[in-house]
């Protein structure tokens, strides 16, 4: 994939990061950048643009995650990268994974007496190590963390958080965050906010969908087509500038339209006009009984005139043409998911779900006693680690729980927040006839285009599918499938979508009839889809509304203390792990 022409340099300049020429492809041999060139200076650059636009790619990329096929890359100072997919060994502790275990261990030997060189060497003169990772944690929201327990312990969102303090630790001159709220609650979001606030030592790029923390940045710069534009401010700002965009690109393109009816309507009259002027000249000729050589040579005259003036007419209809082709080019598409899902309805007060003294395996969960009946949309909301994911794996079967039972009397699909219910080396139709067998492959791929993979795009691999576009597969792989699902249940579906997948799947949604149970910390997409009950998943599971939700989650009162009660910490530990976003073993 990389050329004698690709290299990535370490720059001795002040923090910045700069991109010439560079050009990247897929082993597939899938396009995604073809001579991209961006400087990026010191303060805060949100990186926005469509699922598949490439934005975790040229973090990749700006990080050596990746090689490009051409072009450079030049980091001006130390670099550190959160990603998006964040995987840590669960039985490091957290100095481990915070990178001071080997200072704290010479700091111990120090005090002791041990008074070797090679501890001198290695503490250097970070002396206030322990003293810097503490007030780190704690401006994190994870003060109560200590740097002795292991990874393992810690919810998905505080094993982000985890990571992200030990990047600040590192005091890089340049930091770049994939998607850094994804698996955060509220509480945990505000202590991410926070951090970008305070960032002021260089370059921070970040990735996101979540607006409020596009809020925060300095200016947007957003990837469409393999090139970036540039906006002063943070998201509203962007907003307002892309919306006047978008109105004068529409009064551009309605200008265009106009100009090539008045083209098209020219054309058609001056073709009626030389026609009934050819008519009248071979008319006029008869009468006049005119030699044929004079006859002809009038014939001539009179076809090169109207050729050129053809030619003319022909020729400002194909500029109009190309006017409103780079007009609609200037136009948004804001394609939306519409498709018809009548056999997911579900009738008023049929019972969907019965759970009955539910206890999950893992998690602080006690138990759980409720009914789903009919069309309901409910939301499952709580802090991390409360064990949202493990009670929605038990409802699905996935997991046995300790006791108790739960009836599932039609037809569920459980969506999993790491979409793997996709076949990666399979395509998007054949990951769709997967879960509909019998259903004709005419009919798939019918109802693929209205999830907006036409044409060609159906036989895409699923494994070369950004995060939005996996997200909308694995959706479609779910509501078309065979039988109907009247139950769907959705694990933290926004996560890796921006703002138009977000819209996307909020329509996709609008067109399902039967019952919803979805676990997600945006507030907004939940409100949004409907929901009619919120369960909040504690020590107990119960009933609330969506004022108290937010008012729980952004003050960290939802069952804020993790680990405490009859659960017990091993228990504690394994639902972390459970609804952890990272992988042992890494």
């Amino acid at each position: 994939m990389a050329n004698a022409n690709a290299h990535i340099s370490q720059g001795t300049s002040g923090p910045s990061v700069t991109c010439s020429a560079l050009t990247f492809r897929w082993p597939d041999g899938t396009g995604v950048f073809d001579g991209l060139s961006l400087t990026v200076g010191r303060g805060r650059t949100g990186l926005v643009g469509a699922n598949g636009s490439g934005k975790s790619t040229l973090l990749r990329l700006l990080a050596g995650g990746l090689r490009p096929a051409g072009g450079t890359v030049k980091v001006g100072g130390t670099l550190a990268h959160l990603p998006q997919n964040l995987t840590l060994d669960t039985a490091l502790r957290v100095d481990e994974a915070l990178g001071i275990a080997g200072r704290r261990r010479a700091l111990r030997a120090i005090e002791a007496g041990d008074v070797r060189e090679e501890h001198f060497e290695s503490v250097g003169d970070d002396w206030d190590v322990e003293e810097r990772a503490l007030v780190t944690l704690g401006s994190l929201g994870l003060g109560d963390v200590g740097l002795d327990r292991t990874v393992g312990e810690l919810s998905g969102g505080e094993t982000v958080l985890l990571r992200l303090a030990a990047l600040l630790l590192e005091r890089p001159d340049v930091l770049l965050l994939d998607e850094p709220t994804n698996n955060l609650d509220l509480f945990a979001r505000r202590r991410l906010y926070e951090a970008v606030d305070s960032w002021r030592s260089g370059v921070l790029i970040v990735v996101s969908h979540d607006r409020e923390l596009l809020e925060r940045v300095d200016r947007i710069a957003e990837l469409r087509s393999g090139s970036v534009s540039w906006y002063g401010g943070g998201w509203s700002a962007y907003q307002e500038a892309l919306a006047a965009q978008q109105e004068a690109a529409a009064r551009m393109l309605r200008a265009a339209d106009a100009d090539v009816r008045r083209q098209k309507r020219e054309l058609e009259e001056t073709q009626i006009k030389l026609a009934r002027r050819q008519r009248n000249s071979r008319k006029m000729d008869a009468e006049r009984r005119a030699p044929k050589i004079v006859a002809g040579e009038r014939k001539r005259s009179a076809q090169e005139s109207a050729g050129k003036l053809r030619g003319l007419h022909e020729d400002r209809l194909e500029d109009a043409r190309e006017r409103r082709e780079q007009a609609a080019d200037a136009v948004r598409d804001d394609a939306e998911i519409r498709v018809d899902l009548p056999r997911t309805a579900v009738p008023a007060g049929r019972t969907v779900l019965r759970v009955q003294g539910l206890r999950p395996r893992y998690g602080r969960l006690r138990e759980a006693t409720f009914e789903v009946r009919g069309p309901e949309r409910v939301a499952l909301v709580g802090r991390n680690g409360a064990g949202k994911t493990t009670l929605l794996r038990t409802l699905a079967g996935q997991t046995e729980p300790l006791s108790g039972t739960a009836e599932v009397p039609v037809p569920l699909r459980f969506l999993p927040q790491r979409l793997d219910v996709l076949d990666a080396e399979s395509s998007i139709a054949a990951n769709v006839a997967r879960t509909a067998p019998g259903v004709s492959d005419n009919h798939i791929r019918a109802q693929l285009a209205r999830f907006l993979f036409r044409g060609a795009r159906a036989e895409q691999l699923a494994g070369t599918l950004s995060g939005g576009e996996r997200l909308r597969a694995a959706l479609a792989a779910m509501l078309l499938a065979s039988p109907a699902p009247q139950l769907l249940m959705l694990d933290e579906p926004t996560n890796n979508l921006d703002v138009g997948g977000v819209r996307q799947l909020t329509t996709a949604l609008a067109s399902y009839e039967g019952a919803l149970l979805i676990a997600a910390h945006d507030l907004h997409f939940l409100e949004s889809v409907g929901i009619t009950r919120w369960l909040l998943v504690g020590e107990e599971l119960r009933e609330t509304d969506a004022g108290e939700v937010r008012e729980l989650l952004e003050s960290g009162g939802a069952d804020s203390a993790e680990g405490a009660g009859p659960a017990g910490a091993e228990s504690r530990a394994a639902g972390a792990r459970e609804e952890a976003a990272v992988e042992p073993g890494a």
